[in-house]
């Protein structure tokens, strides 16, 4: 069934921007506005899902389908493999008889997967508008000039590039190319402390964090025990990043001025609320949240380990959850003995996630059925190599 604004948690209110953020408008600052190239089946059209099941049959073992967890059920009711961005791009390319890779995601997480896989693979994405806004905020036009910066600061040399998983192959490459790591929100912590001890250790090291500054913020301050002074962020879109030469040379993170559009509108006032409406509850929420909602909350974990906690907490028990709205409904849906609530009382599923339905999946194996290989998503090699070698380094951190 299609996700509609009807169908949302109790105590979650539609706003204006429901359409948008069920991925039925478009959003100029974070998709990438393209069609398919072929007709779309309607989506009210009640033979979707033997579709869907149809054309995957016949691939068999030649298609394998990713879906992460913020995707639609209707989409996660086809994916072989659930789980985060690295998790999926990892299974794929541990399936090297898989001639297809469907991945119903968003582009950054394609390219990963495109990245880790055999020349002989073809990774798709259902639908190219599904991108991400947070990788977006990061060019690789921008980050040269950052460095450019850091260079004219004298602070290039003993800065290590940190990027989360949530960037584009071009920032992996770019994180390859001056020894950096990616990260993602699980092992955040170990790849700063890395990057803080990586070379000489009688030099003081400094970090650069892309995209997202408030994981960046949340990990070097809650779990490393930095200051908040020791953090300043960089703007792309002012001179020098809105940052003088000496506040480069003072700062130990440097963060990107970069965020989740999702993660970043829960506030502390939707903390003190879900508080007063649920009595008894506990507030878990993501690291992209920002650092005044973290510290306001009371766990805070990776999508994983708001999963596994879930899972393993006692029936009766109630909580507030903070993050896609998506993955969210799932889990009150899989754990009927709690009381699971959204944080917010507004619509926040992700938007370019949403773009990826029931009719975009049905085109897209029924395209490879009839012999077509649409939105096939490829890496540059010479970027690929040094985005692999990011990676690569974030598999080999302790």
């Amino acid at each position: 069934m299609t996700t509609s604004a009807l169908d949302l948690m109790p105590g979650v209110e539609p706003t204006p921007l429901a359409l948008l953020l069920l991925g039925r408008q478009s959003d100029p600052d974070s998709e990438r506005g393209v069609d398919c190239p072929g007709e779309l089946p309607a989506a009210s059209d009640p033979t979707l899902v033997a579709r869907a099941a149809a054309a995957k049959a016949t691939l068999g073992d030649r298609l394998f389908v990713l879906g992460h967890h913020y995707q639609r059920d209707e989409v996660i009711a086809f994916a072989d493999v659930t789980g985060d961005s690295f998790r999926l791009a990892q299974q794929a390319a541990a399936r090297p008889e898989a001639e297809f890779i469907v991945f119903c995601g968003v582009h950054f997480m394609a390219e990963a997967a495109d990245i880790l896989t055999g020349s002989q693979q073809a990774v798709l994405l259902p639908d190219l508008a599904a991108g991400c806004s947070m990788a977006d905020m990061a060019s690789f036009e921008q980050v040269e000039r950052c460095w450019e910066d850091l260079v004219a600061a004298g602070v290039a040399a003993d800065t290590v590039p940190v990027s989360y998983m949530n960037s584009s192959a071009a920032i992996k490459g770019f994180t390859g190319r001056h020894g950096g790591t990616i990260c993602t929100s699980s092992n955040a912590r170990r790849a700063l402390e890395w990057a803080l001890t990586h070379g000489s250790p009688t030099r003081p090291r400094k970090i650069l964090f892309l995209p997202d500054q408030h994981l960046g913020r949340n990990t070097a301050v809650r779990e490393l025990g930095l200051a908040l002074s020791d953090c300043v962020v960089y703007d792309p879109h002012k001179p020098g990043g809105g940052l003088t030469a000496q506040q480069l040379r003072d700062a130990t993170v440097i963060l990107w001025k970069g965020h989740c559009s999702v993660h970043g509108r829960f506030t502390v006032e939707s903390v003190r609320e879900v508080r007063e409406r649920v009595p008894g509850v506990t507030v878990l929420v993501h690291p992209e949240c920002r650092h005044e909602v973290v510290l306001a909350a009371d766990l805070v974990g990776s999508t994983d380990y708001i999963i596994k906690t879930l899972d393993a907490a006692p029936a009766g028990s109630s909580w507030a959850i903070g993050t896609e709205l998506n993955l969210v409904r799932r889990l009150a849906k899989a754990h009927p003995d709690k009381t699971i609530v959204y944080l917010d009382k507004t619509v926040c599923f992700c938007s370019t996630m949403n773009r990826i339905d029931l009719p975009h999946l049905v085109w897209t194996l029924e395209s490879l059925v009839a012999g077509r290989v649409v939105h096939q998503i490829t890496v540059e090699p010479d970027t690929a190599r040094f985005a692999k070698a990011a990676l690569d380094q974030m598999l080999a951190l302790p």
